[in-house]
């Protein structure tokens, strides 16, 4: 694969053999070349579990404590009395069948959807539309409520969800690397506090494998799995 002139340049800082620590990473990414935009920083854990056992799936949301630095569009799918309390809390989209019929023909200018219970009867007809694109609200990651209003604004606010896939691995956004290292470094820790958090109780050996960051634009980076952990404490 052909690389760029920065990629390589960011590479050459790097010790491939290498693990980091948090805040090494962090600088790295901070002090390298600039893109032509605010790269969004990503990170994936790998963890041991096994997707498949039903207890091993690990899926929820956390709300990251410096927001994720950018415009969320929220999609509200209720209706009655609760399609007023979505727009006072600051939703995009409100409404149902006519936004139904939008995702039915192929409209995606959202980034979450928010269901009340009442209405997944609807809903659940698009799974197969809208569960690919990881956009299907679900109890587990709090996106189906009837308390509209606080997770409008906790989404809005910075709240992620996140899914292991099926090869163990869970890879989400935490930030711009416009952000202050210290409040990328906050969000990292938050995500991977809840991530600990949620180990099965019926897993054997080791939970959290490994770890990466990196930039839209950069190679990864990987980190030191213990001073990771240690962070936590």
């Amino acid at each position: 694969m052909k690389r760029s002139k920065r990629y390589k340049e960011i590479i050459s800082q790097m010790d491939r053999g290498k693990k980091y620590s948090l805040d090494e990473a962090i600088q790295i990414l901070k002090s390298a070349p600039k893109a032509q935009f605010d790269e969004t920083i990503d990170f994936a854990l790998n963890l041991g579990v096994n997707p498949r056992h039903a207890d091993q799936m690990i899926r929820g949301a956390v709300s990251l404590p410096h927001g994720l630095g950018k415009t969320v569009r929220v999609l509200v799918l209720t209706k009655g009395a609760k399609e007023k309390e979505a727009k006072d809390a600051g939703a995009d989209y409100v409404g149902l069948e006519d936004y139904l019929e939008k995702i039915q023909e192929g409209w995606f200018e959202f980034d979450v959807i928010i269901a009340t219970p009442d209405v997944m009867s609807s809903v659940g007809k698009f799974g197969k539309i809208l569960g690919p694109k990881g956009l299907m609200p679900n109890p587990k990651s709090g996106t189906v409520t009837f308390d509209i209003e606080q997770t409008v604004k906790e989404v809005k606010a910075g709240k992620i969800e996140f899914r292991v896939d099926r090869n163990g691995i869970i890879h989400v956004g935490v930030g711009k690397i416009s952000f202050e290292a210290d409040k990328l470094k906050d969000n990292v820790k938050a995500f991977v506090d809840k991530i600990v958090r949620m180990r099965p109780a019926s897993l054997k050996g080791q939970y959290l494998r490994s770890a990466t960051i990196s930039g839209t634009m950069t190679p990864g980076i990987k980190l030191d799995r213990s001073l990771l952990l240690d962070e936590l404490k």
